[in-house]
């Protein structure tokens, strides 16, 4: 393979089961392993990311997003999509749409007994504002430079961290 050849398949290709994962665990409802997978990449506007969710476990809470929509793709397993204050089970092959919204909080839920794993597509629209309806909280962030992101979470009248509220 040529030099260019090699520094496009840098820039361009990412194979799920190469990128290394990230371990989460918060006690008691989530846990997961996470693959960055536009990260480093000629992406600009996609945010990508393989996620395996062990049984019982979710990866975020429960959030709506006013800016960025989602794209949620099941590879393996099955599950419940919490949508609109619905419960929608999701298998193997389901294709999920989250725009933004009200309208659309959601969160997904391995609700099985084996492993869920999923592609998780975001567009990265900034600034971003998250609002999470179980804890009545928000978060704002964006950056002028992905060096130098800026970060707030909060309640009205308060601040608050991330998982305040959260079960």
């Amino acid at each position: 393979m040529s030099e260019h050849a090699k520094t496009l398949a840098e820039r361009l290709i990412r194979n799920v089961h190469e990128v290394p994962y990230t371990d989460f665990v918060r006690p008691p409802l989530y846990e997961s392993q996470r693959s960055k997978l536009s990260l480093g990449t000629a992406a600009r506007k996609l945010g990508t990311c393989f996620d395996i969710l062990p049984p019982g476990k979710r990866v975020c809470p429960y959030h709506l997003h006013h800016a960025q929509e989602e794209l949620f793709v099941v590879l393996e397993g099955t599950g419940t999509l919490r949508v609109a204050g619905e419960m929608l089970p999701i298998k193997a092959g389901d294709v999920i749409f989250i725009p933004a919204g009200p309208e659309y909080p959601h969160q997904i839920i391995n609700t099985s007994q084996a492993p869920l794993k999923y592609l998780s597509i975001s567009t990265l629209e900034e600034p971003e504002i998250y609002e999470y309806p179980d804890s009545g909280k928000f978060m704002a962030e964006g950056s002028m430079d992905r060096e130098n992101p800026f970060e707030v979470i909060a309640k009205i009248g308060r601040n608050a961290g991330y998982w305040d509220g959260e079960p």
